[in-house]
């Protein structure tokens, strides 16, 4: 069996686990903990794909920067001392509601291009990786889904910021 085989399959259920584990966990550092798990874990699978940028991106931007800043916001929200519920139930519809439209969207977009289960990543060309075949890449036949995704990570910010407030602080 090849070394990059038996990479991928540790990588694989490494991050299987470690994102179980975020999802089921009653602590919520532990599960913000659990998720640089994964972070660092799918930085691992960019590296068997010879996407060295992207594994470096990931780890700087998400395992990094963005997972202190949760790290620390829900230090300072003082998680485990409060009971919080969604609110009210117009929130929760809202909320139900935007999520079935963003999953449309992505399972539109994936019936709209779909991806081959034969088409082999020749590793080892060295061209795979590259910064300006992934620019050209993304900003040409992918501009699409990744505006759409700024778009999601707006959406969720909002939505945690709503989901935060209490209602009182919503009606003023």
């Amino acid at each position: 069996m090849e070394l990059s085989l038996i990479l991928f399959y540790v990588l694989s259920s490494l991050t299987v686990l470690s994102a179980l584990l975020m999802v089921f966990s009653k602590n919520p550092v532990h599960s913000i903990l659990y998720l640089i798990v994964t972070f660092f874990c799918i930085s691992g699978h960019y590296i068997l794909l010879n996407a060295q940028f992207l594994a470096i991106v990931n780890v700087i931007v998400y395992a990094g920067a963005i997972m202190v800043l949760f790290l620390f916001v829900v230090m300072l929200m003082n998680l485990n001392n409060e009971k919080h519920s969604f609110g009210r139930p117009v929130k929760l519809l809202a909320a139900s509601l935007i999520s079935l439209l963003f999953i449309g969207l992505t399972i539109g977009i994936f019936a709209q291009n779909p991806a081959s289960a034969n088409t082999a990543v020749e590793l080892g060309t060295g061209e795979i990786g590259l910064i300006h075949d992934l620019g050209s890449l993304l900003y040409s036949e992918y501009v699409l889904p990744f505006e759409l995704s700024s778009i999601l990570f707006i959406s969720a910010m909002i939505g945690a910021v709503m989901l935060s407030k209490k209602d009182e602080e919503l009606l003023d």
